[in-house]
């Protein structure tokens, strides 16, 4: 059976290597590994998703925060903020706890198949999301951000246009009754959405 970055425990051989990435100005550096989403370095898209996000503060859920850029990097940007970083493959989590170390920065990080193992509720949740588990599979954890959010909490994700970046508008503003781009690159789109304060 084919290994994939959201496998539990990636049987690949380790492969470790330091890598630096720049976002927001601001220059850190990171261990990554074989059997983890983008090894080689920060993404394009994690990188328009951290550059695209306003002040944070109170409980920010980084989800599928991989070997960790997107945490760490909003971490220090926001030392208001109380980040959770939650993953379900565990090497990615090893790394992540190194990199938050690694950087200065402290965050909860949890092992989760999506929300099953994270509780309460979040100002901000941010994702990028695992595109090749399936549409079903990434709807469901929008859903349930939508439900974990307090009331004027933001969902915030990068989704390319050609995975289905339009599809997704449509599903936020079906069920957040409200969406918006928030920004565009390279055939990139952020996607935020607002839990109505409800009166």
């Amino acid at each position: 059976m084919a290994e994939h970055y959201y496998t539990q425990n990636p049987e690949s051989e380790h492969h470790e290597r330091l890598v630096r990435a720049t976002a927001c100005g601001l220059t850190l550096e990171f261990v990554t590994d074989a059997g983890v989403f983008s090894k080689d370095g920060l993404d394009p898209g994690s990188r328009l998703l951290i550059e695209s996000m306003p002040s944070l503060s109170g409980r920010v859920l980084d989800l599928g925060c991989g070997w960790g850029p997107v945490g760490v990097f909003l971490a220090r940007l926001n030392p208001a903020a109380r980040l959770v970083m939650a993953d379900v493959n565990e090497r990615a989590l090893g790394l992540a706890r190194r990199n938050l170390q690694g950087n200065g920065v402290t965050a909860d990080v949890v092992a989760s198949d999506g929300f099953s193992n994270i509780p309460g509720l979040f100002e901000h949740v941010v994702t990028n999301p695992p595109i090749r588990a399936g549409k079903q599979v990434i709807y469901a954890m929008f859903d349930e951000a939508f439900n974990r959010l307090e009331p004027g909490g933001t969902l915030t994700i990068v989704i390319r246009k050609q995975q289905g970046a339009p599809s997704a508008l449509k599903h936020f503003q079906e069920t957040f009754g409200n969406a918006e781009i928030a920004a565009k690159d390279a055939g990139y789109w952020i996607i935020r959405a607002r839990k109505e304060e409800t009166t």
